[in-house]
């Protein structure tokens, strides 16, 4: 039941209201053509279950180039 998910996504997000954003944004970015709207909004809140929604997920470092310095002529 969609209740359970909220409940168990409240334990780490702690104001039902910022819960709800972060659903309503994840909603949006996850979703895929032809499939419902409310199996992906459970998605969401399963996977808020599992992790925290606010913290940074891991991600890879830009690269660094060499930047190129510019002689007179």
């Amino acid at each position: 039941m969609r209740s359970d998910l909220v409940f168990g996504a409240l334990s780490h997000v702690s104001n039902r209201y910022q819960l709800c954003q972060l659903a309503s944004k994840a909603t949006r970015k996850l979703h895929k053509p032809n499939t419902r709207l409310q199996d992906t909004t459970n998605e969401v809140l399963d996977r808020f279950h599992t992790t925290n929604p606010g913290s940074l997920g891991p991600f890879a470092a830009p690269a660094v180039q060499p930047v190129e310095q510019r002689r007179a002529a």
